[in-house]
Order: structure tokens, then sequence, then C-alpha cells
């Protein structure tokens, strides 16, 4: 019989967040059970396992997913095509195994104590760390299971039954809102908190609460093509908040360790990656200083305007020597499409025997991996994994659509101002090129002035779009699930076009048959959402959507207000 892996989990990952633990217990020797084992861990250091397991899983998921499938997708980079690999998904898995299971037990031993009630926040952010993650999971697996999970070793549950998407989201704003009100009550002389070992807050009750704001606008995202209601109704919910989301850099759920090192040498796993073509010519339209952090130059650099000279050479046509960011060059998205740039992607433009240019630019390595090279050891990895700039443009979108009240300039302000901030915090952690030195105001103030990028009431909602779009590169589920969502970039666009592309775009990803433990239940989940069992077919997994998915535009499908 096969094991059921996430009956495993429901013992294993608890056990192992606890043995990591073993040396916090000194006296043994009245205890009459096996020393190795902790039998009544701290419980601020299971908060810090399973936070470092939520980090974790975004660094794992860069090379299968974030470049190779994600952030192709969203066409922000460009790289060679590859099938999808059996281990993507990791999320799922993770999930069960090195999240849930600590956070369980942080409540349940909170629970057992005489006063609790000092605990409420503790148990809060608990809540809202576990509804982060499950979104997450969701995204690319619809129904999963939640309201039984994790429940083998205290109630015997193996077969956790599969809540449906909706169900889901239902429950995890239920919890968000307890959680918020929780978190909001006044501190006393007894209140307990995780002090440091909360690694992204320390225990600052008010950056939870905005957390929780943002993760209420993530699902109220998520419902508007079924829902647009329910969307309202929470948009207009989080603008009324005397705490608000996160609006502002000092707010963003960040991860930053010196020994970790993102992917690594695998940001060149299989392929290097280069910019996209119609996001490079976007932000050389606009000015958009992020270009730099971003993105590398190509070899167009230094004296080579001479060398061309020289040997009466002129450079392919789609690029102009007369461009002040002529280092700048995207590629198709899709390399099967006969256009010049495709041509130039991993071979060099020849001008004489000793002077060869690459013409496109690749990501910037320094700023997505600090020691893929080995050196550069002072570098810091940053993992974002909530930014300020993400709620700031989704309240200024739903503001702009109307689902909420307030100024759609206002948050698209700030979000373009904690998009830069952030990306040019993270870059001088990582030794790599940056933006501006200080806070950058003068600068940002100097691009919102544009008027292609301001909101002045000319195509406003593109224009929110776009920004959100930039913002979102170090965030590649994020950058997806927005592409998905709204159909941005949009195929009829002069602004910020949509390239074409050929491949099978996955709108889902696939849980692995679980065994008979819990076939049956995976079994009707999958028949409920319509998904094909155990296909990993792209094109099955590009026509099979989840529930939220089920009535969104096609990519590209994106239309707006004239």
């Amino acid at each position: 019989m096969k094991i059921n892996k996430l009956k495993t989990g429901l013992f294993g990952a608890t056990i192992v967040g606890l043995l990591m633990l073993a040396g916090c217990k000194k006296d043994f020797g009245s205890i009459n059970t096996d020393p190795s084992i902790v039998t009544d861990p701290e419980i601020k250091f299971l908060l810090t396992y399973s936070e470092e397991a939520v980090a974790g899983a975004h660094t794992g998921e860069w090379v299968y997913e974030g470049f190779e499938q994600l952030l192709r997708y969203s066409q922000h980079v460009t790289l060679n095509a590859y099938d999808i690999e059996p281990s993507v998904n990791s999320r799922y898995g993770r999930y069960y195994t090195s999240i849930l299971p600590n956070l369980f037990e942080i409540r349940s031993r909170i629970e057992a104590k005489e006063d609790k009630a000092d605990y409420a926040k503790m148990t809060a952010v608990t809540h809202v760390l576990q509804v982060l993650f499950g979104i997450r999971v969701t995204d690319m697996n619809g129904s999963m299971p939640y309201s039984e999970a994790v429940k083998g070793r205290t109630e015997g549950v193996f077969s956790p039954k599969f809540d449906n998407q909706e169900l889901l989201f239902e429950t995890w704003l239920t919890e968000l809102d307890a959680s918020i009100s929780a978190l909001s009550a006044a501190d006393n002389a007894t209140t307990k908190s995780f002090g440091n070992s909360d690694i992204y807050y320390g225990s600052n009750w008010n950056k939870w609460i905005k957390l929780a704001n943002t993760l209420k606008l993530r699902i109220a995202a998520r419902y508007e093509n079924q829902n647009s209601g329910k969307t309202a109704a929470i948009a207009s919910q989080v603008a009324s908040n005397p705490v608000g989301p996160m609006m502002e850099m000092s707010d963003d759920m960040k991860y930053r360790s010196p020994g970790n090192n993102g992917v690594g040498g695998d940001i060149n796993y299989r392929a290097a990656k280069f910019a996209g073509l119609e996001m490079m010519n976007f932000m050389k339209m606009v000015g958009d200083p992020r270009i730099a952090v971003y993105f590398s130059p190509n070899e167009l650099v230094g004296s080579f305007r001479d060398t061309l000279s020289k040997y009466s050479v002129d450079l392919p046509s789609f690029i102009d020597l007369d461009d002040p960011l002529v280092q700048f060059q995207g590629a198709p998205v899709d390399l099967t499409r006969d256009i010049d740039q495709a041509d130039y992607l991993l071979q060099q433009f020849t001008v004489s025997p000793n002077n060869k240019y690459y013409l496109i630019s690749a990501i910037n390595r320094r700023f997505f991996s600090p020691r893929w090279q080995g050196d550069n050891n002072d570098a810091r990895y940053t993992e974002l994994l909530v930014g300020a700039a993400e709620s700031c443009f989704m309240m200024a979108e739903f503001i702009e659509k109307g689902y909420a009240t307030g100024n759609a300039q206002t948050w698209y302000n700030k979000g373009v101002k904690a998009s830069m901030q952030t990306m040019n915090e993270i870059a001088i952690a990582a030794n790599s090129t940056t933006m501006f030195s200080g806070d950058g105001v003068e600068a940002i103030d100097d691009y919102l002035s544009n008027p292609d990028v301001a909101l002045n009431g000319s195509n406003n909602l593109e224009k929110i779009y776009a920004q959100q779009h930039l913002s979102l590169i170090r965030q590649a589920n994020e950058a997806y699930v927005f592409c998905r969502r709204t159909g941005f970039p949009s195929n009829n666009s002069a602004y910020f076009p949509r390239e074409p592309f050929s491949d099978y775009i996955v709108r889902r990803l696939w849980i692995e048959d679980p065994g008979e433990v819990n076939r049956t239940n995976w079994s009707d989940a999958y028949a409920q959402q319509g998904f094909t069992p155990r296909t990993r077919d792209k094109q099955k997994l590009s026509e099979e959507r989840v529930w939220y998915d089920k009535t969104a535009p096609a990519f590209g499908g994106a239309n707006f207000p004239q």
C-alpha cells in the first residue's frame, strides 16, 4: 500500500520541528521518555520553524516554476521553453509537512494553558501565516484539505476531505477577521508575544494587522471574476479598517539571511534568462529607473559606436543608435517568433573578428541571486513574500473600478513609491545596481510626473495594471495570478501590449495521487472541479481551471475603458 504523503506529514513534520529544538531542554533525568524528543518545546521557536519554511518555499520554486514557467507566462522574462518538471508544486507538500503542523501545535499548547487569553495575539499570528501560504497552495491546486487537515495525530483523521476554493476563501476571511480583532486589542502587562522569534515582524502586531488586511485584498482580487460583490465588500472593509493594509516599504514581509543565496548558481540552470521584449520597450518608453535593477546592460557600451564606424557596419534594424538606453534590449518571450531579436538571444553580433557584441539584456543575476558566481560574499539575498506596493496597487485598482471609496491616485502613487524603494533596498543588500541613494523621493516624483505614468484621468486602469505588473517581478506567483485574473498585458493595447505567445499556458498544477488512504476524497475533488487526474499534459493543464479562474479572461484578454 502506498504511503499517504499528507498522513506522513501530520506526524513527521511536527516531530522534525520539535527535534530541531531538542537542545532547548536540559533536564531529562526526571522524565520517563526518550531524551532525544522534546516534550515541552518553547512555542515561540515553533513559529520560527514555520516562518522559515514559508520563505524557503519561495526560494525553492524560483527555477522550475518562477522563471521557467510563471514569469515567462506573465512576459516578464524570456528563456527557452521547457516541459513542466515533476518537481513543481512543492508548495503543496511543504504546507502540510513544514508549515501547518507547528502552527497547530502552537495553538494546541496555548489552549492547554491556564492563562491562554494572554496568548491571543500569538494565536492570531499563526492563523495569518497559514492563510498566507494556503492562498498560495490553492492558487495552483484549487480544492485542498484544510478544515480536516493536520488532525491525524490529535483526532485520528487520516483521510481529510478536500475543501473547495469558495469554502476556503470564506474560511480564511473568517480567520483573518478574527485575527485582526485579536491583534487590535490593547496590550496589557501579561500579553505574551513571540518576540524576535517572529523573524518577519518581531511581534509588531500592527504589521501583522496590515499583512492580514493585505491578504484580504488578495482574496478580494481572486473573487472578482466569480463574485465582484464579494470583492467590493472586502475592499470596503479593508479601506475602512483603522490600521489598513500594507502601504509603505517598512510594512513589507521580507526574509533575509546571510546564508540564504536564493537560487544560487541555478540562476542559469538549463537556460539564461533575458528581458521580455514588450516589458523592456515599455520601461524604456516611460523612463523607468527600475530597468537597470531588473536587467543587465548588453555589450553596446563604451566606444562601440567608434567600432561600428571603423568597420562601416550597421546594427540590426531593431536597435536605434540614438536611443539613450540602447544598452537595454529585450527579446520575444516566444522564441519561435521570426523576428530579429530572437536571432541574437544567444549569439553575438559580429562587427569584426575581434569585435562581437551580445545585444539582448539578461536579467540582473546579482539582483535575483547575489552570490550566483560564488563571490560577492557580503551580499544578502532577500525574499519578498508580500510587498506594500502590491496592496497599494490593489487598492488603487479597486477604487478605480468602484469597489471601494478613496483616492485611487494617492494609492497608486504610494504603490510606485513602495515598489521603487523596496527594489532599491533589495538591490543594495545584494550589492547590485541601484536606482538612487537615500529615499529616492525626488527620482520617484519625477517618474510620477511623466504623463505616460501619471494617474491623470487618461487610461487610468491600464496604468495601474502596468505598474502593478512591473512591481511583481520578485513575486513570481503573484505576477502570474495577476495576469491570469486580469488578462494583462492586453493583446489590443498600444500602451503595454502583450506579445504573441504560441506555447500552452498552464492554469493549474496537479496534486499527486495520495494513495489508498485518501484517494476517494482526492478523486471526488478532481471530479467536482472537472480536472483530469494524473495528467501532466500542458494542453490539459491550460484548459482546466481552478474555481476563481473559471470565468477569468484569456491571457491577453484585458479590456480597458476608452
